[in-house]
């Protein structure tokens, strides 16, 4: 006689799935416009630069933001990139202090010559759409000696100052042309304009 075994499984899997929580985030990108003009006023070129916005210029902008009353803005001033000793593409690490790829334009070394940054304060259209821009573009007039331009950049906040070559204040956002370098000659004229957004 056969023996007959019979085993049986009972088994159960509940899962609870709890409400998940609700993220939000914050994305800060900036975008620089640019247009060069011969010394007739003709139109050379046009770019645009998807700039990085720095770690620093982050956190100047959160404290600016959370704390206000305790900050006082200075700037911010637009500058130049040469293409002298040029290194590498501006990135999120760069200080004022520190920023060893690349180099401002200045009066001499550093060509094209200008004479100095441009300040933005006062220039900007009320923020709509999650974006703050320039109300009307900057304009660079290159001055002494002509040069390769690789970019532009901004610097704001406590010690920013219009003095070209200027270690002080706080770097908001840097890059390079989209459609590469730009030469430019003495007279000719730069404009820029700027847009921040937060997605």
């Amino acid at each position: 006689m056969e023996n007959e075994i019979l085993q049986a499984q009972d088994i159960n899997d509940a899962r609870i799935t709890r409400a998940a929580g609700w993220m939000d985030s914050l994305l800060m990108s900036g975008k620089y416009f640019a247009k060069g003009f011969n010394k007739e006023g003709k139109l050379l070129w046009e770019d645009t630069i998807d700039n990085v916005v720095t770690i620093v210029g982050k956190n100047l902008a959160l404290d600016t933001f959370l704390a206000g009353s305790g900050y006082s803005v200075v700037g911010p001033f637009m500058g130049l990139i040469s293409s002298v000793s040029y290194g590498g593409a501006p990135v999120e690490a760069d200080t004022m202090g520190s920023h060893g790829n690349w180099y401002e334009v200045s009066a001499t070394t550093y060509y094209p010559t200008v004479a100095a940054r441009l300040t933005c304060n006062g220039g900007w259209s009320a923020a709509a759409n999650k974006a703050k821009a320039l109300s009307s573009a900057l304009s660079f007039s290159i001055i002494t000696n002509g040069g390769t331009l690789k970019g532009c950049f901004l610097v704001y906040g406590s010690g920013a100052v219009a003095t070209l070559g200027s270690t002080a204040g706080t770097l908001l956002s840097a890059g390079t042309f989209t459609g590469g370098d730009k030469a430019v000659g003495v007279g000719d004229t730069v404009q820029v304009s700027y847009t921040l957004s937060m997605a």
